[in-house]
């Protein structure tokens, strides 16, 4: 039986407005079990990223429950949560977030410097080789490609094995072609680690690959599809 990774019981974010509150996120509840793939979609300005930045702990909902691993993270420092992250959790981002100044092998490096990880630079080369930049160990973002740099990202999420990788938008910024390979190449990854992805889109076809949607409309979870 698989356990659970996140639980979420009647998850609610509002910002103030002026004198008024806005709400971001209403009343959500869902659970992601260990090894599934959900994609959080819905429109632009819907909360989904909101969302997905509540479950990953980078921020606090003004009501309700985020279990992480069985950490109520609404109740738990910034120290605390940003411990668990470095423990169990990679990220993968649409604009990539690689440091300009360091090289492929520096970036994935620094994603395991704050966890005890032996034979830390093999471990990175030998990812940076799965995903195809064996030869590119040296080169900083800037000499390469958009594709090159998401690799580098998910070489960066995947090298420590986390229980869970989050990506906001992982393809938006790549052509169509490009956008293939890294969805094909992120599941890969996901498959052979037994890794849960939770992943925010708005690529139909990259949705459709999850075992799982949540649907997002203006602040609400109207539609879990299978």
């Amino acid at each position: 039986m698989s356990r659970a990774i996140l639980e979420v019981e009647g998850l609610n974010q509002l910002v103030q407005d002026g004198e008024s509150s806005l709400s971001i996120l209403e009343n959500i509840s869902f659970t992601i079990n260990q090894g599934e793939a959900v994609a959080i979609v819905g429109a632009s300005g819907s909360g989904k990223s909101t969302l997905l930045g509540m479950l990953a702990g980078l921020d606090i909902p003004s009501g309700g429950v985020v279990r992480f691993l069985g950490h109520d993270l609404t109740q738990l420092n910034e120290d605390k949560r940003a411990t668990i992250r470095a423990e169990h959790v990679g990220f993968v981002f649409q604009s990539f977030q690689l440091l300009d100044h360091l090289s492929a092998l520096e970036n994935v490096m620094l994603a395991t410097e704050l966890t005890a990880m032996p034979n830390r630079e093999k471990a990175c080369r030998d990812m940076l080789e799965r995903v195809g930049l064996g030869d590119r160990l040296n080169h900083t973002p800037k000499t390469l490609s958009g594709g090159e740099q998401q690799r580098v990202a998910l070489a960066r999420a995947f090298v420590r094995k986390p229980s869970v990788v989050f990506a906001d938008e992982p393809t938006g910024s790549l052509d169509f072609a490009t956008g293939q390979r890294i969805i094909d190449l992120m599941f890969a990854l996901q498959k052979e680690q037994g890794t849960t992805l939770v992943l925010v889109t708005h690529d139909e076809k990259l949705a459709a690959r999850c075992s799982r949607q949540l649907t997002v409309v203006a602040g609400k979870l109207v539609q879990e599809a299978v």
